[in-house]
């Protein structure tokens, strides 16, 4: 595991380069030429800015830590291996939202997770659109733009706000699973919110702005900023069944209490995706 002087290195340069990155997203978002291109559906998007953005922050963490790896949306769209060592790993999703982004709706993230022998160590999450850099150091607590963020600790239910996403899988199975879990969910929960990036989704429930938030079908790039904030700010993050999270297993639920987390992974209906 890194020092804590070369863990502040890895943090700071990360901390720059996603500012640098959110410079690109929002020059992108004031063009009127955001074109995009299709992935595996109509909803599942790519554009030139989540090509550039990708690039950007692998190029700026080459240089400055060359023997480091890589896991980015892109390239593994591209055709790149995902594979998780115990060699330092920076896990990257550019523009996590890109639907969003198309549409301009702020809630964009740049998503960046460094993990040391399978270990998230540091998480940043930065919202250009609304300048909020989500960030957290193994052990060092959670922060929002230098604010220390703190679960609401939240057990009932029936007293949690709960973030839920379609996804961008059009599978007729799955969009059946989707629909029955939020139908189950809606009749015990405070109330529901869909806002479409799960990075951010997670820094909500770290911040205390909402209460839990699942996923079947997302990815380690979509996650593995957001788990190490989320714990950090003292909320659990965990396999939809319940037990230890996998971070290539693309399913997750994090909470603001492990009663909540408990509750609500019982009531949801499960689905095994193919792993990253």
């Amino acid at each position: 595991m890194p020092n804590e002087t070369d863990l502040d290195q890895y943090f700071n340069t990360a901390v720059d380069l996603a500012r640098e990155a959110g410079k690109v997203i929002v020059e992108a978002v004031k063009s009127t030429k955001r074109s995009f291109e299709i992935k595996s559906s109509r909803i599942d998007l790519v554009t030139e800015t989540d090509k550039q953005v990708e690039d950007l922050l692998i190029k700026g963490f080459q240089d400055k830590f060359p023997d480091h790896r890589f896991i980015g949306e892109e390239s593994t769209s591209a055709g790149q291996k995902c594979e998780l060592t115990d060699a330092p790993t920076w896990i990257i999703d550019p523009v996590d939202g890109t639907m969003n982004f198309v549409h301009s709706f702020p809630y964009v993230g740049v998503s960046i997770g460094l993990a040391i022998e399978k270990e998230i160590v540091l998480g940043i999450v930065y919202n250009p659109m609304l300048n909020k850099m989500y960030s957290a150091k193994k052990g060092k607590g959670a922060y929002c733009n230098n604010t220390r963020l703190q679960v609401s600790g939240i057990e009932d239910i029936s007293k949690a706000l709960l973030i839920v996403e379609i996804g961008s899988n059009p599978d007729p199975k799955k969009m059946e699973l989707v629909f029955n879990n939020i139908s189950s969910l809606v009749r015990k929960a405070h109330s529901m919110r869909s806002m479409g990036s799960a990075a951010l989704n997670m820094c909500a429930v770290a911040a205390g702005e909402a209460e839990a938030y699942y996923e079947f079908g997302i990815h380690c790039w979509d996650m593995a900023a957001g788990f190490l904030i989320v714990q950090e700010a003292g909320g659990v993050v965990v396999d939809t069944e319940g037990g230890p999270l996998d971070l290539m297993s693309r399913r997750m639920l994090c909470g603001s209490s492990p009663k909540l987390a408990a509750t609500i992974s019982q009531l949801l209906q499960q689905m095994t995706l193919e792993r990253d």
